[in-house]
């Protein structure tokens, strides 16, 4: 951050404060936006012949930013990250012209490149209920597999983040009919537990070797802490080469499926958005596959402006 200005450097240093304190970002927020920032502000400062003060900020210009994104994509930079640190730019920008007085138009109105979202892909129904049956089957000590079936009966029933499964603690158990669940931003929201996945926890429990205290993770490792998100992964990656299933068959495709099924039962598309914890319903429609069509018939009954046709 050599070639940041000191009035720079203390902008962004308050600007990371006021994310961390009053928007609660996590510390792995906090690091890529610091990186994220210190690396436009110097490529504006050799931009410009040198560090200033704020005025580059205030006076910033299109060509600026065009400059700095095709530096970006001359470094290599892929689509997905120059979309993410644009991002992160616009959100320091304007917390920094409520503060200066500007207007960050130049900035806030710069388009992203276009990025090809990939498409989730669920399990199907049998594929997605072999895994349950077999993950816990693998070579490894019996209350370990009862782990694992527990805690990919809770992705797959249940809609649960990996994360969120292995953010339970022994406060949690004995199951109760539904989970309150604090999920991405502190967004909070209630899941309810199906019979099966109350009684994979129960079983397991019931096998742990080790004292699940309320303050305690729920799950545990062999040797006793948390578990590991890592090793959910390979638990699934051994099973998915047993089930001959593709390298898609991820932890996290069990939230897929349990949405997509749901769906396909005749779910409502807002509900399974409520369950999911997104806060677009875009993303639930891209999560589900849900056409276009359908997602605007959901809009159109929900809307209250809509409504009133």
């Amino acid at each position: 951050m050599s070639l940041i200005s000191a009035a720079q450097r203390d902008a962004l240093a308050n600007w990371l404060a006021h994310e961390r304190g009053v928007k609660n970002a996590s510390d792995n927020t906090i690091e890529a936006y610091s990186n994220d920032l210190a690396g436009f502000l110097s490529f504006l400062a050799a931009h410009h012949g040198g560090a200033e003060g704020l005025g580059p900020l205030l006076r910033i210009a299109p060509s600026d930013m065009r400059s700095w994104m095709a530096n970006e994509r001359a470094r290599g930079t892929g689509a997905r990250s120059l979309a993410r640190r644009l991002s992160a730019v616009k959100t320091f920008f304007r917390w920094l012209a409520e503060r200066e007085g500007f207007d960050p138009t130049t900035v806030l109105s710069t388009r992203a490149p276009r990025t090809q979202r990939p498409l989730p892909r669920p399990l199907t129904e049998d594929a997605a209920k072999a895994v349950i049956d077999t993950v816990g089957t693998l070579p490894r000590e019996g209350w370990v597999g009862t782990r694992d079936v527990a805690i990919v009966t809770l992705l797959y029933g249940c809609g649960l983040r990996i994360s969120e499964a292995l953010g339970l603690t022994g406060a949690d158990a004995p199951l109760p009919d539904a989970l309150r669940i604090v999920g991405k931003g502190g967004k909070e929201r209630i899941v309810p537990v199906i019979p099966a996945a109350r009684q994979a926890v129960a079983d397991y429990v019931k096998e742990c070797p080790y004292d699940l205290g309320p303050q305690e993770p729920l799950f545990r490792g062999a040797r006793g802490g948390g578990v590991n998100p890592r090793v959910i992964s390979k638990a699934m990656e051994t099973t998915r080469m047993q089930l001959g299933l593709p390298s898609s068959a991820t932890p996290h495709a069990l939230r897929h499926s349990f949405a997509t099924h749901l769906l396909n039962a005749g779910g409502d598309l807002r509900a399974i958005q409520e369950l999911l914890g997104h806060a677009a319903l875009s993303t639930t429609q891209v999560y589900t596959g849900v056409d276009n069509a359908r997602l605007l018939d959901v809009y159109s009954a929900a809307h209250p402006r809509a409504k009133r046709g």
